[in-house]
């Protein structure tokens, strides 16, 4: 049987430090690791700018954005998906499983947990961490200028995220029953964090 590349898919919430951790993952392993990697990539398969790709990145259809707080575990595959979104999902889900089947990696949300659950040795992790050390990593790196707006950046962001995953999964994010391994970056630290995922895995493969 041919021996599949090991994956390592982070889900995230938004703030909790998983970019980083990530990295720190891929680099102790020995393997490529993407997160917006994967966007230039589908931009070039589906011929869709990688600005716009980009601004809509790990967005759920608009026209379904009212249902998500009544459905759980939804699976839109037949309904109808508008924005374009469809074509954006599908370049990027064909570029992830090209990206397994070529090396083994870390990748970063996107679904790739769910993408590759038939096409690589997937490890699914799911990273968390407290809303006061989310906002203040949200502010440290730029992306909100206060403590008021980083909060509500972080809400909305985990809304998005949440509704993307469960609209184009049969799975719940951040239901700790979706994934192998579930960390609280808060009480561990970006390192530890990183070094328990790395242990895990090595576990799991002895040979990474």
């Amino acid at each position: 049987m041919e021996k599949k590349n090991i994956v390592v898919a982070i889900g995230r919430q938004f703030g909790c430090g998983a970019r980083e951790i990530g990295q720190i993952v891929a680099q102790e392993l020995g393997i490529a690791y993407y997160d917006k990697e994967v966007l230039p990539e589908a931009a070039r398969e589906s011929g869709i700018s990688p600005e716009y790709l980009e601004s809509t990145d790990e967005r759920a259809p608009q026209v379904f954005s009212h249902l998500w707080s009544s459905i759980s575990g939804y699976s839109g595959g037949s309904y109808y998906m508008g924005d374009g979104q469809e074509k954006i999902f599908a370049a990027q889900a064909q570029v992830i499983k090209q990206i397994a089947e070529r090396e083994p990696c870390v990748v970063v949300g996107r679904c790739a947990d769910f993408l590759l659950r038939e096409h690589a040795h997937v490890v699914s992790v799911f990273i968390h961490a407290s809303l006061d050390d989310r906002v203040a990593r949200i502010i440290a790196r730029g992306d909100a200028p206060d403590e008021k707006s980083a909060r509500t950046l972080a809400l909305k962001k985990n809304k998005l995220r949440a509704a993307y995953y469960n609209f184009y999964t049969d799975q719940r994010w951040g239901d700790a029953t979706t994934y192998d391994l579930c960390v609280n970056a808060t009480r561990l630290g970006t390192a530890a964090t990183a070094a328990l995922i790395v242990n895990y895995i090595r576990t799991l493969s002895p040979e990474q």
